[in-house]
């Protein structure tokens, strides 16, 4: 019998590494792979379901290090000035940082952006997606005329992709130019819809 309890216990530690060891596996999303379902709270506050969006347009979901930096403020305003040729090709722009729901709100006014932000506190939507995670920080910006100390949980690295209408990546960069990200997510569309033709 205890023979039998030892075997037991040998087995079950090595089913739960085996499990553990899946889990620790990262995602590695390509274009094809069903893109991952997720949720988080947005910058007006309100819960933001992918379920939602995905299958009604086509979906640009970039990821980002934090708000008010240079090159992420590049970034957000090259969306921002781009989105209605994007919105006119049946696109929703998402943005999704490790910053709060006020780090966000504080963003956008700050540069009159004009699609939603998401606030992945703890990276669970970066991980979904594969996209590499570091250590939290802050970042002090002045925001009318007020200093701000801006609080984010996780540091994401900058990977865009495009799900499409049919719930699949159709596209994914790693080594995003954050000032000309919007641009290139243009290009990529019109060689898409090319492609489809």
């Amino acid at each position: 019998m205890r023979h039998f309890s030892r075997v037991a216990t040998v087995l079950l530690a090595f089913s739960l590494a085996l499990t553990g060891f899946a889990a620790d596996q990262p995602v590695d999303l390509k274009p094809g792979d069903k893109a991952p379902a997720f949720e988080a709270k947005a910058d007006d506050g309100k819960l933001w379901r992918s379920a939602d969006h995905v299958g009604k347009k086509i979906v640009v979901v970039y990821f980002y290090p934090a708000d008010m930096t240079g090159g992420c403020t590049k970034q957000a305003c090259g969306f921002r000035d781009d989105l209605k040729a994007l919105e006119d090709a049946g696109v929703e722009v998402v943005g999704v940082s490790g910053d709060s729901v006020r780090n966000h709100e504080l963003f956008k006014k700050a540069h009159k952006l004009n699609f939603t932000l998401l606030a992945d506190e703890d990276g669970a939507i970066a991980k979904k997606f594969g996209v590499p995670l570091k250590e939290g920080g802050s970042v002090k910006a002045k925001i009318d005329d007020k200093e701000e100390t801006l609080t984010r949980g996780v540091t994401a690295a900058r990977w865009t992709f495009v799900v499409g209408k049919d719930g699949k990546v159709a596209y994914k960069n790693s080594k995003v130019n954050a000032p000309e990200d919007s641009k290139e997510i243009i290009k990529v569309l019109k060689e898409l819809k090319g492609a489809a033709k």
